[in-house]
């Protein structure tokens, strides 16, 4: 069953409600009896429970490296093939060698 957040536009009192989906949905509300009591949208929370595949086979998922999808050598080595060179260092002037 699921349960539904339910909050009062006049006191502001809010409540979550386990309910059949098949209940109607509540109007009134506990804390000051107006008949403002609304349900509230709200994301699922679930939890998967047992040893499913999603247990089992993503528990270790970042110790093991990602194999390359390229199946073709040429194609694994063309992109460094084409990466500029990086630039020559300007040559500087030997530590012993006096200025003039």
């Amino acid at each position: 069953m699921p349960i539904y957040a339910y909050k009062c536009g006049s006191c502001g009192h809010a409540k979550d409600v386990l309910q059949k989906i098949s209940d109607a949905p509540l109007t009134v509300c506990p804390a000051c009896g107006a008949e403002s009591f609304s349900k509230q949208l709200t994301a699922a929370g679930f939890q998967l429970k047992g040893s499913g595949w999603y247990a089992t086979d993503f528990k270790n998922s970042g110790s093991a490296p990602a194999k390359p999808a390229a199946t073709d050598g040429a194609a694994a080595a063309a992109p460094a093939a084409a990466a500029p060179a990086p630039a020559a260092a300007p040559a500087s002037a030997p530590s012993g060698a006096a200025a003039s």
